[in-house]
C-alpha cells in the first residue's frame, strides 16, 4: 500500500510539476518607446516583478535611453535602435508601445505578424482609420490588442458601475458627466520627448481632445456596453496659444443615445488635478471623485452618503500583470471590458466624430 502510494505521488510531480512551473515562469515582455511619461509605471518596479521580464527596449533616441538606463537600472545593451530588430533578437511574447499614438499602428504592423500580443497607452490609435488596420491585424494573426488607462485601475468606477449598470440602484441612467486633465502637460513638468509628439496635431491626433477626451469616451462606452452613440457633439478650444498653438488645449464632447447622454470634459486647463465620473438616473446618482472617494444618493429622499473605495474587484489591480495574465490565458478579456478593442474601437470613432464635430461646427451623426 505505501508502495502504491508513493508511486502515485512521484506520477502526479512527474506530471504536473512541470506545467505548474511553466505557469509561473514570468511572460517576457518588449517596450516599443520609452519617449511616453507613462513608461516610468513599467521601469519603476520591474526589476522586483516575477509576473513580467523586460527582455528588450525599442528607442532610436539613445540620449533618452540613456537617460532612463541610469534612472533605472537597465542595461543599454538590452536597447535596440528599432522595434524589427528588437522583437527578432530579444523573442517577447507582449509588447507595451510607450511611443505617440500615430506610432500604435507601425507596433500592431510589426508584433502581429510575429505573433506577438500588444497593449498600447490610450487611445488605440489616432484615426479611425489607423484603428481598423490595427484591427484587421489583430483579428487576422489572432493576438491581443489591448489599450491601457489610468482610470480603469480606479476602484471607484467600478462600484458606481455595479451601482449604476449592473444593480439598476439609481434608476434608468439619462446622464453621465466625465472630466478628465490638468494644468496642462507643459504647465506640470512632462518631458520634452514626451511633448515633442503630445502637443503635434498628427502625431498625437489632436491636443485634450485625444490627451483626456478619450477616457471619456472609453468609460461611456463601457457603461453603455459598447452601444453607439447617435450623435457627436464638441467644441475644442485653444485657450493658451502661446503654449499649444498647434493643438487643442480645451473640448467639451456631448454623446447623445436613444435614452441618455454623456457630457465629456478633457482639459490641459484645469487649475487641479480631474478625473471624475457622475452617472445619473431618474431616481439617484453616484459620483466617483477620484481613485478611492464615492459619494451616491439613491433616491430624492434618500440622503448623501459617502464610501471609501479601497479594495479592487477585478484579479489584479496593474495594467502590466494584467497583461501577462491575458497572455497566460489566466483572465479572459470579454468586448465590452475597458481595455477591450472593440471598446476602444469606439472610443477612436468618438474622437474621430468629435475632431469633425468642431471643424464643422455642426453636430455629427454616427449610428
Amino acid at each position: 500500500m505505501k508502495i502504491t502510494t508513493l508511486i502515485l505521488i512521484l506520477f502526479t510531480l512527474l506530471c504536473i510539476q512541470p506545467s505548474s512551473a511553466q505557469s509561473l515562469d514570468p511572460v517576457r515582455i518588449g517596450i516599443d518607446g520609452l519617449s511616453h511619461d507613462h513608461v516610468h509605471g513599467i521601469l519603476n518596479n520591474y526589476q522586483k516583478r516575477s509576473d513580467i521580464q523586460i527582455v528588450g527596449i525599442a528607442e532610436s533616441d539613445k540620449k533618452r535611453a540613456k537617460e532612463l538606463a541610469d534612472r533605472y537600472g537597465f542595461d543599454l545593451s538590452m536597447v535596440y535602435d528599432d522595434l524589427q530588430t528588437m522583437v527578432e533578437k530579444t523573442k517577447p511574447e507582449g509588447v507595451v508601445a510607450f511611443n505617440s499614438i500615430y506610432d500604435h499602428l507601425k507596433t500592431v504592423e510589426v508584433c502581429a505578424p510575429r505573433g506577438i500580443h500588444v497593449m498600447v497607452e490610450k487611445p488605440l490609435a489616432v484615426s479611425a482609420e489607423h484603428a481598423e488596420k490595427m484591427e484587421r491585424l489583430a483579428r487576422e494573426f489572432n493576438i491581443y490588442l489591448l489599450t491601457n488607462y489610468e482610470t480603469t485601475w480606479y476602484p471607484t468606477i467600478y462600484k458606481a458601475f455595479e451601482m449604476a449598470v449592473s444593480n439598476n440602484e439609481i434608476g434608468e441612467i439619462n446622464k453621465v458627466m466625465i472630466n478628465d486633465g490638468h494644468k496642462g502637460p507643459v504647465e506640470i513638468g512632462c518631458s520634452p520627448e514626451f511633448l515633442a509628439w503630445l502637443t503635434d496635431p498628427v502625431l498625437n491626433g489632436g491636443g485634450a481632445v485625444t490627451d483626456f477626451g478619450c477616457y471619456g469616451a472609453n468609460i461611456m462606452t463601457w457603461i453603455m456596453q459598447n452601444e453607439i452613440p447617435e450623435t457627436v457633439t464638441s467644441v475644442l478650444q485653444t485657450i493658451k496659444p502661446d503654449i499649444y498653438p498647434n493643438v487643442d488645449d480645451q473640448a467639451t464632447i456631448i454623446l447623445t443615445y436613444p435614452d441618455a447622454q454623456a457630457i465629456i470634459q478633457g482639459s490641459w486647463n484645469w487649475p487641479v488635478d480631474r478625473k471624475d465620473l457622475t452617472i445619473y438616473g431618474k431616481d439617484g446618482y453616484v459620483e466617483a471623485s477620484d481613485q478611492h472617494n464615492l459619494e451616491f444618493r439613491l433616491n430624492r429622499s434618500a440622503p448623501k452618503q459617502e464610501l471609501k473605495i479601497t479594495d479592487f474587484p477585478l484579479e489584479t489591480n496593474d495594467p502590466f500583470s494584467y497583461f501577462s495574465s491575458v497572455i497566460k490565458g489566466e483572465i479572459k478579456v470579454k468586448n465590452t471590458d475597458l481595455s477591450s478593442l472593440e471598446n476602444n474601437i469606439i472610443v477612436v470613432k468618438i474622437l474621430d466624430a468629435a475632431k469633425k464635430s468642431a471643424a464643422e461646427g455642426k453636430t455629427v451623426t454616427l449610428k
